[in-house]
């Protein structure tokens, strides 16, 4: 294993590590709340075959950054791009946990040259109006109490709510992180990713789609989002309660993931085009 700092756009410092020496690669993003470290037991089951990046996403564990302001859905794609900028890469497979997830989708929506197929882990959802400003609310209590409290207090009434998995991993992150950076990732909540699933009908790379089974992650989203992608496939297995530790998580969905990672040869790769429009 391998570490990397590399530079954003707006100049922020990013970390990430990689494993194996595949031809080739593949990203994969964290949730919000974990960082790299929750994925090192799925990198490890690819590494054989890949190149596979874990990255901190910005505000999470090395890739640290306090200004709210600079947490937005178009920020986070063009770290992405910088990194596979930075690796030389000219596309890769990308995919992700919850936040991870999403950051994958956007992705592939503005730079599908860049992209050549995805991994949804637990797709995040996809609120309306009504639930967007709850979630919102939400995110702005837990910043606040990151900020006067400490981290271990802001996740405290949270963790609960979500498979153990997401909560030992979580729990896992804390002493790596700064608490700054996590409120500040907490302002992603002010910028909405989707209004409705019918956007990703414009979503061209394959796609697999790991269910999550929490409200947060929900299974009927993930299997609407599944029939809605143009290439999109549902896997067989889900993030489910029975899932406690990054390993489990790895054992679970590693196999599946192996298996659609093992089709690479047969995709059609995106053709390069000019500058993507804007996420």
């Amino acid at each position: 294993m391998t570490e990397l700092t590399h530079i954003a756009s707006d100049g922020t410092p990013l970390h990430a590590v990689v494993l194996g020496t595949g031809d080739s690669t593949v990203v994969l993003l964290h949730g919000g709340g974990p960082d790299h470290h929750s994925l090192l037991p799925l990198a490890a089951l690819l590494a054989d075959r890949h190149t596979v990046v874990l990255p901190d996403v910005r505000g999470y564990g090395r890739s640290r950054c306090a200004d709210p302001l600079r947490h937005t859905w178009a920020r986070y794609t063009a770290d992405l791009v910088a990194l596979l900028d930075h690796l030389g890469t000219d596309q890769a497979v990308v995919g992700g946990t919850g936040l991870g997830s999403t950051i994958t989708l956007r992705a592939a929506l503005a730079h599908p040259d860049r992209i050549r197929a995805g991994i949804l882990i637990g797709v995040e959802d996809i609120e309306d109006d009504k639930a967007g400003e709850a979630q919102t609310a939400f995110l702005d209590a837990f910043a606040e109490r990151a900020l006067t409290k400490g981290l271990e207090a802001a996740w405290a009434p949270v963790l609960d709510m979500f498979p153990p998995v997401i909560g030992a991993s979580v729990r896992d992150a804390i002493p790596r992180a700064d608490a700054a950076s996590v409120a500040a990732a907490a302002a992603i909540g002010h910028d909405r990713a989707f209004r409705d699933v019918t956007e990703l009908r414009a979503l061209r790379p394959p796609v697999l789609v790991v269910p999550g089974a929490d409200t947060r992650h929900p299974t009927a989203l993930a299997e609407q989002v599944a029939r809605t992608l143009p290439r999109g496939r549902l896997a067989p297995v889900a993030v489910c309660g029975a899932l406690r530790t990054p390993e489990d998580l790895a054992r679970a969905v590693g196999p599946p993931i192996q298996d659609f990672l093992a089709e690479a040869d047969t995709w059609a790769r995106p053709a390069r085009s000019g500058p993507a429009a804007s996420p």
